[in-house]
């Protein structure tokens, strides 16, 4: 044995050990190196390009957005300026939870945390001269999905653009919701049949859309640890394709409109070694479980980035630091599209400052660091490759507890999966507080004789939300009335005879409906979510 013995180990979040020396003893008693194959090639360990970053680097898609459409146009336009190579789009509150910005429930929080949009004279002036066919779009929206992926569609449409050429993606993973962040809106099993109404409507209309960005990433920041956030990412995305073939759909087409978001916070090694080992594994799921032909199905696309968990209110500077580290695993573990917290996000909306150093930071990687320069640099390495045989044991070990307790979405449905989550989520907090996981600047190596500073808070503005109420009710005043009942009454109908709810949605949009009124009708069918509370 290459390795010193377990005293000198030691344990990584997912509970790997990890020794202090590894060689071809331990690679082979782990699996072997049978599973690496080539770059480009079924599994997909080491990249689902020949060339990965040789050929194309990367996309840079900061998240951005806040206040009106017309802010938020002026960001995007800000960061293409700067070398953003897709955008990667935020909504506020009330449009994550289907409430239009005059509702009573959005008050105070119109364009706080994001874009408001209420209808498609919102997504058009957010969009305005942007090339939606050079710049990717990604759309992070869950429970309103279908509303804002029917602005989308019906914007891009009225630009002149081909829907069947389109490129872009849309988070819609309301599985992840109801798991880690709350943005629901109806009971879970119509809010699954809302996706696969999306993945429908996409295989058959907007073939290179992608309409589910199924997000481990919101799963490891609820509480999971590297080994849960993918295997519970891999089971949500096996759930959208179980209903969907269960509609008619094939898995070639459903698995090609699926992709993935994923964190990175903590050791760098364990990150690497999650993705090289979720992507084989999915790779094979497709493929042996499903019977998927298509070897496009069978790749694990993804944005994977940093890592929210991870930062800290205090010394946030080292944020900066940290968001590099992030940067490197991401592109050592073979992402598509990166994105980066900001420095200063453990406490506000990124400034333009920090969005910069954010995208900065991404484009050291690629143009002065060597990222780019070959594939799969840490290939071949008897650590590496030891532990993401490790790693893809345990995250189909997981995957095996999971079915055995009823599966993912019965999981969710009564709350045991993320009454789990909140409780591993406050048992690490309990050893951050303790000093048993290390936190530098929180529980070691802290300054404190070092005095406070100033921080700059993004500032709530209620003038801009009146700006956008007063735009809403004026276009509400404006449009044909008539035209928009009718198109909500021909949604509610689509719905109760469970029909693919998307072209009557893209209907009501083009009428101008509302956000609020297209959820309100949907919820006339279908109700609204009680959350399950377990103690």
């Amino acid at each position: 044995m290459t390795g010193s013995g377990k005293d000198a180990a030691l344990l990584w979040e997912s509970g790997l050990e990890v020794l202090p020396v590894y060689g071809p003893e331990e690679l082979e008693r782990s699996g072997g190196s049978s599973a690496v194959g080539s770059p480009g090639e079924y599994p997909f360990t080491r990249g689902i390009h020949p060339l990965m970053y040789r050929h194309r680097p990367f996309t840079l898609r900061q998240y951005s957005g806040f206040g009106t459409a017309a802010e938020t146009h002026e960001r995007f336009l800000y960061l293409i300026r700067h070398g953003n190579t897709g955008l990667n789009v935020a909504f506020d509150l009330p449009t994550q939870c289907g409430f239009d910005s005059d509702d009573p429930m959005a008050d105070g929080e119109v364009g706080r945390v994001g874009m408001a949009v209420d209808t498609l004279a919102d997504m058009e002036e957010a969009f305005a001269d942007i090339p939606l066919n050079e710049i990717t779009v990604s759309l992070t929206i869950n429970g309103a999905a279908v509303p804002i992926m029917a602005m989308y569609f019906a914007m891009a449409r009225k630009r002149g653009f081909d829907l069947a050429t389109l490129r872009g993606t849309a988070q819609n993973d309301i599985l992840k919701e109801f798991i880690g962040r709350g943005t629901w809106i109806f009971p879970v099993e119509p809010s699954v049949k809302l996706v696969g109404d999306t993945l429908e409507f996409c295989a058959r209309h907007a073939p290179k859309y992608s309409p589910v960005s199924v997000c481990g990433y919101h799963i490891r920041e609820s509480g999971a640890t590297p080994v849960q956030e993918m295997a519970y990412g891999l089971a949500i995305a096996r759930a959208y394709i179980d209903h969907s073939l269960a509609r008619g759909l094939d898995v070639d087409s459903v698995a090609r409109g699926l992709s993935f978001n994923f964190d990175i916070f903590g050791n760098l090694w364990e990150q690497v070694c999650k993705f090289r080992a979720g992507r084989r594994l999915w790779a094979r799921i497709v493929r042996e479980q499903y019977g998927a032909t298509d070897p496009r199905a069978m790749q694990l696309r993804m944005i994977a980035g940093g890592g929210g968990g991870g930062l800290t209110i205090e010394q946030p500077e080292n944020n900066i630091v940290r968001g590099a580290y992030y940067a490197l695993a991401s592109a050592l573990g073979g992402t598509q599209t990166m994105a980066l917290c900001s420095f200063d996000e453990a406490y506000t909306i990124p400034s333009e400052h920090a969005a910069r150093l954010s995208l900065r930071t991404m484009q050291l990687l690629i143009h002065e660091i060597g990222l780019a320069d070959t594939v799969d640099p840490l290939a071949g390495s008897w650590f590496i490759e030891t532990m993401t045989n490790e790693m893809e044991g345990a995250i189909a070990a997981e995957l095996t507890r999971l079915d055995a307790g009823g599966g993912i979405v019965s999981a969710v449905a009564e709350g045991r999966l993320q009454a789990e989550l909140s409780r591993q989520a406050y048992d690490r907090e309990i050893r951050i507080a303790r000093g048993e996981i290390p936190k530098v600047g929180v529980n070691m190596f802290r300054d404190d004789e070092e005095a406070p500073r100033p921080i700059e808070l993004h500032r709530y503005r209620q003038e801009e939300a009146d700006r956008q109420i007063q735009r809403l009710h004026h276009v509400k005043a404006s449009r044909d009335g008539g035209a928009v009942a009718a198109t909500l009454d021909a949604l509610r109908t689509a719905a109760r005879a469970g029909q693919n709810v998307m072209p009557a949605a893209i209907d009501a949009v083009e009428a101008l409906a509302t956000v609020g009124e297209v959820c309100a009708a949907l919820a006339d069918v279908y109700g609204r979510h009680r959350e399950p509370v377990r103690f």
